[in-house]
């Protein structure tokens, strides 16, 4: 046991080095001068001189290889991911640090509904296969999963703020003075609901057809049969037999997307102006600020590793196969 254990932490920190040095080289390839990009809301003519300094400034004058590389990640050891170049020299963990509540908030409240609902839904579905409740949860799920976030937040937008004016439908607060704690709480669950319903319906689409196609195949087994032969009613077999073999693929899935909560919504952040991670990946892609880029997808990557990790964890404790 104690092999495994060490045999997942040493491929998770390999698995970190390779996506530190994937995330160096891959806005490098991106086209566009961040120098140029930098000075080109300068009034005056931008001279060569003035974009080399830029350049000499930012160290982007020097070799990519190995004195670039070399110094991010000796800096990414010791938690330093640079200075942002939009920002006017912001610390990247500061601009992390201030917009990953705003999309922990979102996609973790998303996630946490969508979990919930759509893994009973998937459950109940397979368990009663091939019937009415069946066919009506798997066909909206089909339709849920295949719709673009994108789509599903702008029509919601239309029917409940547009259309009947009951929620907010842009940024995470009002303009205007709200006073109190439980005033700007109660603001910004508002504005919440109409982002988090977007991230959620889409995931629960993904939750319910994958929670169904593992319990079919669980409901079919000779075990399930041989429960059923000896007298087990339904909630027995379900939850003694049935429940915990069908959440093996389901636990992959949560793990994985919970992974990409600190990542964001990147469409449905744009859709609804939410101030979060989703949102600043834009901002920093279109302005080639590389230092935010590579601490964005630093904390994707470290946190997917760290799922998966997770992941393989809660295995050795649903099947004692794993642990073998």
């Amino acid at each position: 046991m104690s092999r495994r254990i060490g045999s997942i932490l040493l491929r998770a920190v390999v698995t970190l080095l390779m996506v530190a040095i994937l995330n160096f080289i891959l806005f490098r390839v991106i086209p566009g001068d961040p120098a140029r990009m930098l000075l080109g809301g300068a009034r005056t003519a931008v001279t060569a001189e003035q974009i080399e300094a830029q350049r000499e400034r930012w160290g982007l004058d020097r070799p990519l290889i190995p004195d670039q590389i070399l110094d991010y990640l000796s800096a990414t050891a010791k938690g330093d991911l640079g200075y942002s170049f939009k920002f006017r020299g912001r610390r990247v963990v500061d601009l992390l640090l201030e917009r990953l509540p705003a999309t922990i908030a979102l996609v973790g409240v998303a996630q946490l509904i969508a979990i919930l609902f759509g893994v009973m839904l998937g459950i109940y579905a397979g368990w009663r296969r091939g019937g009415a409740v069946d066919n009506v949860v798997t066909g909206g799920s089909l339709v849920l999963y295949s719709t673009p976030s994108f789509w599903l937040g702008m029509l919601l937008v239309i029917v409940f703020n547009t259309g009947l004016g009951w929620l907010p439908g842009y940024g995470a607060s009002s303009p205007g003075a709200i006073t109190g704690s439980l005033g700007w709480l109660a603001d910004y669950l508002r504005h919440l609901v109409l982002p988090a319903s977007t991230v959620a319906l889409g995931l629960m689409g993904q939750y319910v057809l994958v929670a169904r196609a593992a319990m079919s195949d669980v409901v079919a087994e000779d075990y399930m049969i041989t429960a059923r032969a000896k007298g087990l009613t339904s909630g027995q077999m379900l939850m003694g037999h049935g429940f915990r073999n069908a959440m093996l693929p389901v636990v992959t899935l949560v793990t994985l997307n919970l992974g990409y909560v600190v990542a964001g919504a990147i469409t449905v952040e744009t859709v609804f102006a939410w101030p979060g991670i989703g949102s600043l990946t834009v901002e920093a892609l279109n302005a080639r600020d590389y230092p935010v880029l590579q601490g964005i997808f630093l904390l994707l990557g470290a946190s997917i590793v760290f799922a998966n990790l997770v992941a393989d964890l809660v295995y050795g404790l649903l099947d004692p196969r794993v642990r073998q």
